[in-house]
């Protein structure tokens, strides 16, 4: 490790990496949970169109995870998780400059695109950076996701602001404003991710270093699709659901900003637990908690009662939701060798996409029907429950201890 590395403070390192995920999850992908409404009632759409849109952001999500194996291979990983920023931003800001659904669509795609390669190689250079400070590895992972929660802060205070702005200035569409406001924010956030330049390379690659164990990782993999699946309804359509339960514009925002802080929070909650179990326990734990936060807004009635509830909802799912994507960056980590890091994080990043293409389409029809949004919102709950189901089957396989610290 060079002397500049070791002088270097592990946490704001880890911080800075956590604003890739604040880009990449915090706004490229949560910010249009705040924005549907503005947008569905502007452009007459209906929550399939709606669902859609999130599933066109997945589609490209999965074309990025795909990609990043070859790309990795073709540049450091600082350098694409910084790329991948900055081309987010760039049609973030596209997105204020269209109202043709197709034309969003596309955008959605390409952003999801980048923020792939974002999101895959910040977790890549999360685990490096915690490989060389075992003591707080779990600590130092947890961090960076838990960066998304900055992003769903910032769009929670800032998103009801600026459209706001535009309304009082008279635009024709103000959720428009927002977009362009949520690209700039990504571009300053860019420069001070930077930081991921502090990084060491990853360790060269022997021919003789064992391949990414599919197989092994099969009860794993199956968790995070249905997590990807169940996750991304709530996501999409609670702030929705809380318009339907008659929440005012002002709880709606505060509702959002606890689950953002609630996401922040998660890096202490559960790092000693991440560090801990070297198998599936972690990712079944997390995802039975999201199914609880999950189905609350479904069953609770609209009274005082029920919106302390909700609110709770919003703390609980932020709170466990980054940690289990988490987890299984942890479970990589674990069982695999450092040269193979890269691949085995992809693996759970590609399907992880692959859940996220499914289901807000199907959330977003079973919701446009007679049961609305409660029967969405209960399917979603019913998919993370399976996921831990799913979960409580995968054992650790690999290596027989964490041999990350002095392998990297």
């Amino acid at each position: 490790m060079s002397d500049r590395r070791a002088a270097t403070s592990p946490i704001a390192v880890a911080l800075a990496l956590s604003l890739g995920a604040a880009v990449s999850l915090g706004i490229t992908r949560f910010a249009y949970g705040l924005l549907l409404p503005p947008m569905r009632a502007d452009l007459g759409w209906s929550y399939a169109v709606a669902g859609a849109m999130n599933t066109a952001n997945a589609a490209g999500y999965f074309v990025g995870a795909l990609m990043t194996p070859l790309l990795f291979a073709r540049m450091p990983a600082a350098t694409l998780f910084l790329c991948g920023a900055l081309v987010a931003a760039l049609f973030m800001m596209l997105s204020g400059f269209a109202t043709d659904t197709l034309l969003l669509i596309g955008q959605r795609l390409i952003a999801g695109i980048a923020s792939a390669w974002t999101f895959v190689a910040g977790g890549v250079l999360a685990a490096r950076w915690g490989a060389l400070h075992p003591g707080r590895a779990g600590l130092l992972l947890g961090i960076y996701y838990g960066g998304a929660g900055i992003g769903i802060v910032l769009c929670a205070l800032g998103v009801p602001l600026v459209l706001n702005l535009a309304g009082h200035a008279g635009l024709p569409h103000a959720w428009q404003l927002a977009w362009i406001a949520l690209g700039m924010a990504c571009v300053a956030a860019a420069w001070f991710m930077r930081d991921a330049r502090r990084v060491p390379q990853a360790p060269t690659t022997h021919t003789h270093s064992r391949p990414v164990a599919l197989k092994s990782m099969a009860a794993g993999l199956a968790a995070y699709v249905m997590f990807g699946m169940g996750y991304i309804g709530y996501m999409t359509f609670v702030v929705a659901r809380l318009g339907e339960l008659g929440l005012s514009g002002g709880a709606i925002t505060a509702f959002y900003a606890l689950l953002g802080m609630g996401v922040i929070a998660s890096s202490a909650l559960w790092a000693r637990m991440l560090d801990h179990f070297k198998g599936g326990e972690s990712l079944a734990i997390l995802n039975g908690l999201c199914a609880i936060a999950t189905l609350i807004p479904a069953v609770v009635p609209a009274s005082p009662m029920g919106v302390i509830a909700i609110f709770a909802s919003g703390l609980l799912f932020g709170s466990v939701f980054l940690s289990v994507v988490a987890s299984t960056t942890m479970l990589v980590r674990h069982n695999l060798p450092p040269q193979s890091w890269a691949r085995g994080i992809s693996a759970f990043t590609t399907i992880f996409a692959a859940g996220q293409i499914i289901g807000p389409t199907i959330v977003g029809w079973i919701s446009d029907g007679p049961g609305g949004l409660r029967l969405g919102l209960m399917i979603s709950a019913g998919m993370l429950l399976l996921g831990a189901l799913f979960a409580t089957r995968q054992r650790a396989f690999g290596l027989p201890h964490d041999a990350a610290g002095s392998s990297a």
